[in-house]
């Protein structure tokens, strides 16, 4: 007497929940669907009620042990929606649904600084900042170098700063001659990486220089004004908020000092 054949509708053992993978990543759905017979289920996709074709970013893959996967990549906007993964054979079918939500790609944008470094002096015992400011998508991360060897934390006398707007600072509380040299600001992201030099120089409490100094050297210049500026002074610190400099009677020459 034959043996008649017994058909059981699929059912799914395993399957995704919703989903939200950001744009130009890769996607990837597992089911495992099992029946107590024969024929084995037969697997299709569909999203939004349209059938999933494979082409060159949908590929559907079925392993050894039986789970199906549908894998998307890279993933698009138009992917983002309601995907149906259908089991049939002849004695019926079943299915499960899930939604994938397509998230925004991350904007990238390499680190530039938008002021650099400087190159400062100090003064023995006082305070100094080297400052920068640098902007990137995603925030940049810091590091800090002098001259070969890396700053990696802070001390009470040395210390690393920066805020949500870009600004960084290295802070040196009561500089010492060992401080002075070459220093290097970096800023690394995901899109690239930028770097800065300055030097800081650290000077001695100034002293009244000696009597036997070099012969001075008279600079020409037609205006007292471009003449004290080239010399890197401050007009208008230099007077009284109230004088008027184009009136004050200057010393018959105006002398630079190989020393300064």
């Amino acid at each position: 007497e034959p043996i008649q054949e017994r058909f059981f509708r699929p059912h799914f053992l395993q399957a995704p929940g919703d989903l939200t993978v950001e744009e130009g990543k890769l996607c990837r759905m597992d089911c495992k669907a099992s029946v107590s017979g024969l024929p084995t289920p037969d697997l299709s996709w569909q999203l939004n009620g349209k059938p999933i074709r494979p082409d060159s970013s949908h590929k559907m893959l079925v392993r050894e042990n039986g789970v199906h996967s549908l894998i998307i990549e890279p993933v698009t906007s138009r992917d983002a929606g309601i995907y149906t993964c259908i089991a049939s054979n002849r004695a019926g079918e079943n299915t499960f649904s899930l939604e994938l939500t397509v998230a925004a790609k991350e904007i990238q944008k390499a680190p530039v600084f938008i002021e650099k470094l400087q190159n400062t002096g100090v003064t023995e015992g006082f305070p100094v900042r080297l400052e920068c400011r640098i902007s990137g998508e995603p925030s940049p991360q810091i590091f800090w170098k002098k001259e070969n060897e890396s700053l990696t934390y802070n001390t009470d006398r040395v210390s690393m700063h920066q805020d949500n707007y870009g600004y960084i600072c290295l802070l040196i509380q009561g500089a010492t001659k060992e401080d002075a040299g070459w220093y290097t600001v970096s800023a690394k992201n995901e899109a690239g990486i930028v770097s800065c030099t300055a030097r800081l120089d650290v000077y001695t409490q100034w002293q009244q220089p000696p009597q036997t100094t070099k012969p001075k050297k008279v600079r020409p210049s037609a205006s007292r004004y471009a003449a004290l500026c080239d010399q890197g002074l401050d007009i208008k610190a230099a007077f009284q908020p109230e004088a008027n400099p184009v009136h004050l009677t200057m010393q018959p020459g105006l002398v630079e000092s190989d020393d300064l």
